[in-house]
């Protein structure tokens, strides 16, 4: 065996992280540079992704990198992907995070809400990995981690878009576990409860408004169905993360993993 089982450092590692500007995806790019792997920071903010590029860990001598991209435009994702390789060098770890569709009931959306969605979340997902799997496969390393929701176990009310795509996209990723397993390659689907970030914000204070009640009151009640008896910290999502990527990690394969304080094992 040539590595040992209990090894959860990355150095060594490129890891491409999506959506890293802020929330989840930054939390992650901060803990895999930490744990000494180095980052392509991918977002559509250049001016969010330089300030949290500054703030990385280079305590291994780590030369991180940035990758603007629009995950509405699909070809532009797939010449960002396509290009990595040659100019990062051989990734052993990605990433796919993006924010999430907005909320509504299925019923009442378009058609072509579930096209855009389709595209964000599997289609630049696909582009990722058709990119990045080869190099991950001659390495004879790879992981390959979706942050998606927990909604793929129990549907969100008032998110039907978001619920249907999620569903889609946590498929993809197990069956590509199967598919990439024999090559080194594991495939896990991280799936966060709530947790402290602006997507939450954001839907919480829709759900207030929508009903004419507080923020404070939404928070409370969902706390009220959370075992742990808080919301999350995008942290504990990226320590999770960590583990999945490192060597530590090397025989999970093909897991939804909810990082959800209890919420979902609750019902």
């Amino acid at each position: 065996m040539s590595q040992p089982l209990l090894d959860f450092s990355l150095s060594g590692r490129r890891a491409v992280v999506c959506g890293s500007t802020q929330g989840i995806g930054r939390a992650i790019a901060e803990a895999f540079a930490a744990a000494g792997a180095t980052i392509c920071l991918v977002g559509r903010n250049a001016d969010g992704l330089k300030m949290v590029l500054e703030g990385l860990d280079r305590g291994s001598g780590q030369t991180h990198i940035t990758a603007c991209a629009d995950f509405t435009d699909l070809d532009a994702v797939r010449s960002l992907a396509d290009a990595i390789p040659e100019e990062f060098g051989q990734v052993h770890i990605l990433v796919n995070n993006t924010g999430g569709p907005a909320a509504g009931f299925a019923v009442d959306a378009e058609h072509e809400d579930f096209e855009r969605a389709f595209r964000m979340h599997l289609g630049c997902g696909q582009a990722f990995v058709q990119a990045l799997a080869p190099g991950m496969r001659d390495a004879g390393y790879g992981r390959i981690l979706n942050v998606i929701s927990t909604s793929v176990v129990t549907p969100i009310k008032g998110l039907g878009v978001s619920n249907t795509i999620r569903g889609a996209v946590a498929n993809w990723g197990r069956t590509l576990a199967v598919e990439l397993g024999p090559f080194g390659i594991t495939v896990n689907n991280l799936l966060p409860g709530f947790t402290d970030t602006a997507r939450l914000s954001s839907l919480f204070e829709g759900k207030a408004r929508r009903g004419g009640s507080t923020v404070d009151d939404v928070t409370a009640q969902a706390i009220a169905g959370i075992p742990a008896g808080r919301i999350g910290d995008p942290r504990e999502l990226a320590a999770a993360a960590v583990f999945l990527a490192s060597p530590a990690g090397g025989y999970v394969n093909g897991v939804n993993l909810p990082v959800d304080g209890g919420r979902v094992a609750q019902g």
